[in-house]
């Protein structure tokens, strides 16, 4: 998995490396820590790296913190961001939390206030990397069948219910329509008006976004994944899958697992 990047950006070299000490220490590895010692050092070294946490002061010369923000927002950089300042004007912090800071945090900072703050900003940038990834691999078709706002008690929502609730089984449109006391053939025809898909098409993408989010957050073997999502047969799995897709479960894998859950 890639080493996650704090970048720390204060003029002052006291204060700049004494946050760099303790955060190295804090990070045992886990994370680089680089620093900048001005706003425009700090957008260079942001278009080089990706960076996950940015620490930043309120006030420095020629380009500000905030002015660093701004300009970091405008070039679709969007890291978490901590401010810290020796001003305790409301405005600053006004201004700071419209440019999506977290934190917004007074000198002198103590060692538990810049760990705890840090933290904080770990588990933020672990959710918006879950909220990125989910984006990623979720069927926007299956979003929007979803979204239909069907009654609890009507036969297309039971159906769709026991479909999702039943993917590892041999599911078939005669077992479903049993199951909401339809006709299979009237099935059909509803279940194409309200859900925009034939039943056939609807379980096939289900059982292949649960592949996808099974291959992206756990490290269950292809065979393994193929059976919980309702395929007998690992082959025929790859075969559908590659059709889905357009790359093979392992591929799949590969290429969307740069960070994990």
């Amino acid at each position: 998995m890639m080493m996650k990047t704090i970048l720390i950006v204060d003029d002052e070299p006291r204060t700049r490396q004494g946050l760099a000490k303790t955060l190295d220490k804090w990070a045992n590895g886990e994370y680089q820590i680089i620093t900048a010692s001005n706003g425009e050092e700090a957008i260079e070294l942001m278009k080089l790296n990706k960076i996950h946490i940015l620490i930043t002061d309120i006030r420095m010369p020629e380009i500000t913190g905030l002015q660093l923000l701004k300009m970091a927002k405008e070039q679709n950089i969007h890291p978490v961001i901590i401010v810290i300042s020796a001003y305790s004007e409301f405005e600053y912090a006004q201004e700071a939390l419209r440019l999506g800071v977290i934190n917004y945090l007074l000198k002198p900072i103590s060692k538990k206030t810049l760990l705890e703050a840090v933290e904080a900003a770990v588990e933020a940038v672990e959710k918006q990397e879950r909220a990125e990834k989910i984006e990623k691999v979720v069927d926007k078709r299956l979003v929007e069948a979803d979204s239909q706002n069907f009654s609890n008690r009507t036969p297309i929502r039971e159906a769709i219910d026991y479909i999702n609730s039943h993917l590892k089984d041999e599911l078939t449109q005669k077992e479903v329509a049993e199951h909401v006391h339809l006709n299979a053939s009237y099935l059909s025809v509803l279940f194409k008006e309200h859900v925009k898909m034939t039943f056939s098409e609807y379980v096939t993408r289900r059982r292949i976004q649960r592949a996808k989010d099974l291959l992206i957050s756990t490290n269950l073997p292809i065979n393994d994944i193929a059976e919980e999502s309702g395929y007998k047969t690992a082959k025929y799995f790859i075969k559908i899958f590659k059709d889905s897709e357009g790359m093979t479960p392992s591929a799949y894998r590969k290429t969307n697992n740069g960070t994990a859950f």
